[in-house]
């Protein structure tokens, strides 16, 4: 990979030499700045945190940045659950990494802690997709540069329904007609049931987690998941788990069987499912998520991307290998292609839908999507959304709208806390 070498010459004396250190953890005494004259001369090192996923590609991207800067990078492996906690025990120590891999929605849980730094994307920032910005943003300042956006779809089998659904009663009109087994199918659990899959219908019926400041940043003063929209969402559960539509018994792994099986022509779900449906020998399209309450479907949109610790030694270096490498179409592109998420900047991401209708219909689905609140509250809502969406569809617990009132008091108490 030969990354597009943009704001190089900002960075003077390139070294003649250059190193990528592969190691198991991360340098106590990163590298500074010195001055050469009028130019900067990045001695040192930079280290990041990076998955199995992603480190063939970012291990190409360190090779080009050490080539063209002299900045060696130190590559640190790490399990993808463990880094935000890791992080934010690391950093105030002055230990950890320069720059993390991480999900949009670690950033509330960052920039509270004091760890993450703001990116200074300047005039490059009206390259990347809006949803991708929006999710790292925080107070107004972005926190990252972000590179894949992820959100959900509606995966049909073309031999068995040959149109797109108009909406959701549509939908489950078009699967009884093809006499498959499932009219629909979406992976719940038996005792969480799936809010993030089934956020969408809450959506159509006006009931978003939180309103939304001008700026687009969620308002943790403005609870409105328990407003009207959200109890007729609850009662429109209610029947659909009575109707056997949804049933928390058909988990994800099961739903996803049953669909590559031809047992149902349409399934809810993610990119990340789609290449088993092909593998299975299935033709198959993305449709946009059918309105159950007659607005908009919105899904959650998830972005990855790349933080700035607040406490690196070394973060001009560091900010010039996340927006010039990290955030070089060459990189977007290289990400994509091993892990099949819709890039984050635009113009890889026009190449992407250009090659893969696939791509191209999750993307068109993403247009409506709202990034997944990074707030810190947002715990709180995790924390009592799932078990009482997983009460009503099963019928248990008693009236839907009642149990959907006490399900926004207990988050309501809990953000007040």
């Amino acid at each position: 990979m030969k990354v597009n070498k943009r704001g190089i010459l900002a960075f003077g004396a390139i070294a003649a030499t250059s190193a990528i250190v592969l190691t198991g953890c991360a340098s106590d005494s990163p590298a500074g700045e010195g001055d050469s004259g009028n130019t900067t001369d990045f001695s040192g090192q930079i280290t990041v945190w990076v998955d199995a996923d992603r480190a063939g590609v970012m291990e190409d991207a360190a090779a080009d940045f050490t080539a063209d800067t002299g900045v060696k990078v130190s590559l640190v492996q790490k399990e993808f659950g463990e880094i935000r906690d890791q992080f934010v025990q690391q950093v105030p120590t002055g230990k950890g990494p320069d720059v993390i891999v991480g999900a949009h929605d670690w950033l509330g849980v960052l920039v509270e802690n004091g760890v993450a730094a703001p990116v200074e994307l300047g005039d490059r920032a009206g390259e990347f997709e809006q949803v991708a910005l929006d999710a790292f943003s925080y107070n107004g300042q972005v926190y990252g540069v972000p590179y894949a956006i992820e959100n959900i779809g509606l995966l049909r089998n073309t031999d068995l329904v040959a149109e797109a659904p108009t909406d959701f009663d549509d939908m489950i009109a078009k699967g009884e007609a093809a006499g498959t087994e499932y009219a629909f199918l979406v992976g719940l659990d038996p005792e969480a049931a799936d809010p993030y899959h089934l956020y969408p219908f809450q959506t159509s019926f006006g009931a978003p987690v939180f309103g939304q400041n001008a700026d687009g940043s969620y308002n943790p003063d403005d609870l409105q998941i328990g407003n009207d929209g959200g109890k007729e969402f609850a009662g429109w559960l209610a029947e659909q788990g009575e109707a056997g539509v949804f049933n928390t018994n058909i988990t994800g792994d099961l739903a996803k069987e049953n669909f590559n099986s031809g047992k149902a022509p349409f399934f809810l779900t993610g990119p990340w499912n789609a290449p088993s449906a092909v593998e299975a020998g299935l033709n198959v399209a993305v449709d946009m998520i059918p309105s159950a309450g007659g607005q908009d479907a919105q899904p959650f949109a998830g972005v990855q991307g790349f933080f700035l610790s607040a406490e690196s030694e070394n973060k001009l270096a560091a900010n010039e290998f996340l927006l010039n490498y990290v955030g070089s179409e060459e990189v977007q592109t290289a990400l994509y292609e091993v892990g099949g998420r819709a890039p984050a900047l635009t113009s890889a991401f026009e190449v992407a839908v250009a090659g893969d209708p696939i791509t191209a219909g999750f993307g068109e689905v993403g247009v409506n999507a709202v990034p997944m609140p990074s707030i810190p509250e947002m715990g709180a809502v995790w924390q009592y959304w799932g078990v009482t969406e997983a009460a009503i569809i099963n019928g248990s617990g008693g009236d839907p709208a009642a149990l959907w009132e006490k399900m926004t008091a207990d988050i309501q108490g809990a953000i007040s806390e």
